[in-house]
């Protein structure tokens, strides 16, 4: 049996190293990791950008591999609004660069994002937002522009009047003067900052009081503004000087019912009587108080659009 031992032992000997030597395989390596960043929004001035502007967001994805995109998303005020899908361009230092931009049309605040969404070239990852607010110019006549543009076409949603174009014309500035009165500020041509961002975030429209009249016309003598009215939505808003203190102009519910084109004697302007020697007429004087003999003045500028809206018959109500 001893002689039996060291065979035993060689045997085992011989088993053993095949054992210890095999190895195990090394995992396939994955795709590298991608880092994308928001670099920079352009076009801000402290932290703003102007409404009307369009905001291009810049950002990277470390390392560049060739035919990648990024998922870019737009906020505003916490809710997306825009998700795009952008190309990833060679930049600089092994990094790809990408772009992106907004249009800012209502005011709130925004914000922007990027996502890399992982494949098989190279990992995903995503970024936090960056945001900013926005800022409203003061608009005068004269002036022309994306601003003056958008702000005329939310003059026009509220039923305010406002001339074609590009530029802020006499007739904008008018219905500055009505939504002014409507809105109890003060009477002037003016659109300020805060008249303008008012305006943008449709606020300060004229409530219409006979909501229940259909299409018909409106004279609110407080408010010294004359609107046409189709149910509850005012279509447009005119400035007027009423009857003056000692010659009060008739409140009550009427329908027009004699037409006076071009001038009269009394300088009476395309007038529309609604009540006897009463009417709706343009003049070459209309402040912005009660001033008149009783007549509802208008704009002559504004005077034969007005005369072409009403019809005969047609409601107004004066109060």
């Amino acid at each position: 049996m001893r002689r039996l031992i060291p065979g035993i032992a060689l045997a085992v000997g011989l088993v053993l190293p095949a054992a210890v030597s095999a190895a195990p395989a090394k995992a396939p390596a994955g795709p590298p990791e991608a880092t994308v960043k928001i670099v920079r929004i352009g076009h801000l001035h402290g932290g703003k950008a102007q409404i009307m502007s369009t905001v291009p967001a810049i950002g990277t994805v470390t390392p560049f591999i060739s035919g990648q995109h990024v998922e870019v998303e737009f906020f505003l005020n916490g809710k997306r609004i825009e998700r795009k899908s952008v190309a990833v361009q060679k930049g600089k230092g092994g990094a790809g660069s990408f772009r992106a931009k907004i249009r800012i049309v209502e005011g709130g605040k925004y914000a922007v994002s990027a996502k890399h969404v992982a494949t098989a070239a190279l990992g995903g990852d995503s970024t936090v937002r960056k945001g900013w607010k926005v800022s409203y110019p003061a608009l005068h006549e004269g002036q022309c522009g994306n601003v003056v543009v958008g702000f005329k076409k939310a003059m026009r949603k509220m039923g305010y009047i406002a001339n074609d174009g590009r530029c802020f014309g006499g007739k904008t500035a008018r219905g500055v003067l009505a939504y002014r009165k409507v809105n109890g500020m003060t009477r002037s041509f003016r659109a300020g900052a805060g008249l303008v961002k008012r305006v943008f975030a449709g606020r300060g429209e004229y409530e219409v009081r006979h909501p229940g009249a259909g299409t018909h016309v409106e004279a609110s003598l407080s408010k010294q503004v004359l609107v046409f009215a189709e149910g509850d939505e005012p279509v447009a808003v005119y400035p007027i000087s009423s009857g003056k203190s000692s010659t009060p102009t008739v409140t009550g519910h009427f329908s027009f019912i004699r037409t006076e084109p071009g001038y009269n004697s009394h300088g009476m302007y395309y007038s529309f009587y609604f009540y006897g020697g009463y009417a709706v007429h343009g003049y070459e004087s209309v402040p912005d108080y009660p001033a008149s003999h009783g007549c509802i003045r208008t704009f002559i500028a504004d005077q034969p659009e007005i005369y072409d809206r009403i019809n005969l018959g047609e409601d107004i109500y004066v109060f």
